[in-house]
């Protein structure tokens, strides 16, 4: 397992296992040049997981419609660039998300006040609207076309989006890693324990006279505000927008993402981006027709084998192997 599970700590230093994946990121920016585009794309998709993982894994708010924020922050850095004809990635991303968080704030307040089937329908419902508003209003969105003409300056008036998507990878890990430190921090800290709290028993998070509902809402917006600058990014690597974006697929895909990798591990945020995006890009190539089949076996064999994930399943190996290495040093 990659560092503590969840819950405040007074020991907040991170450990030399959690610099693993950053190692391993900048790895494979050397080692496979020629597959820097999908790593863009799995760095995105890992702040996206992440964002939902905050609300779902620690809050225990479940959400099929996490893909409202993603999109309209897509579609506001679209639209800020395409229509507005400001090229700053700095800009388009604060008002991405400073768009989602406005629209995670206001719906939070009124869905987080339900629960169970009536809050999971309710989010797909906010993530239709979107959909539907953003197909009709064709001249802000391109509608069923999309949104083109999406054009972002060089990061710091000097490193240029290249074909390559060189500059477009390090400039994900970077706001990546920003936001795993913010994640980070919160989750280890009291406000991250009381989350754990009322995820595990909102009745006597109420009794100690905690402000349940309002802490709900605020890491409902700090989520949303996540989700949206990961539809930034996604916008400015692309440098195009599609109705794809708010569909109920990404929010579907994020799911599975977070399932495979482990929920409420932080680190399962990390690992099911990439192996649901690489098996998807090998699927895809080897068998185009078929590869949703081959996604749904993978998922199928870590419900039934590994509970909690790839990380579940890693932290079963170390446990089974700790006895065997204890009784060896024992034993010499």
């Amino acid at each position: 397992m990659i560092g503590p599970q969840s819950g405040y700590t007074a020991d907040t230093r991170i450990r030399w296992t959690e610099w693993l994946p950053w190692i391993a990121a900048l790895a494979f920016f050397f080692l496979m040049p020629e597959y820097l585009s999908l790593g863009a794309r799995i760095l995105i998709f890992i702040l996206f997981a992440l964002s939902l993982d905050l609300i779902l894994g620690y809050a225990g708010i479940v959400t099929l419609g996490h893909s409202a924020f993603f999109g309209l922050g897509a579609y506001t850095a679209g639209i800020v660039s395409a229509k507005l004809g400001i090229q700053d990635n700095f800009v388009q991303l604060v008002a991405a998300g400073a768009a989602a968080a406005a629209l995670g704030a206001l719906t939070g307040a009124i869905i987080l006040r339900t629960r169970a089937l009536t809050l999971l329908m309710l989010t797909l419902a906010i993530t239709a609207i979107l959909l539907e508003l953003a197909n009709k209003w064709t001249t802000m969105t391109g509608g069923a076309d999309g949104l083109s003409g999406v054009v972002v300056a060089p990061i710091l008036g000097l490193f240029k989006f290249d074909i390559f998507n060189k500059t477009a990878f390090l400039y994900c890990l970077a706001v990546l890693l920003v936001a795993w430190w913010v994640v980070r921090r919160l989750i280890y800290s009291p406000f991250g324990a009381m989350l754990t709290g009322i995820r595990e028993n909102t009745v006597r998070m109420h009794a100690v006279g905690a402000p349940v509902y309002w802490r709900l809402v605020l890491v409902y917006t700090i989520s949303a505000t996540m989700a949206g600058i990961a539809g930034a990014l996604l916008t400015q690597v692309n440098q195009f927008v599609g109705l794809n974006v708010l569909g109920l697929e990404p929010s579907g895909d994020l799911l599975v993402m977070l399932i495979l990798g482990g929920v409420g591990r932080l680190y399962g945020a990390f690992v099911g981006p990439v192996v649901y995006l690489v098996a998807q890009d090998y699927l895809a190539k080897q068998y185009p027709e078929y590869w949703y089949f081959g996604i749904g076996v993978l998922l199928i064999v870590v419900v039934l084998f590994a509970r909690g994930g790839i990380l579940g399943l890693v932290d079963r190996w170390l446990a089974f192997l700790r006895p065997r290495s204890s009784a060896r040093a024992s034993a010499r």
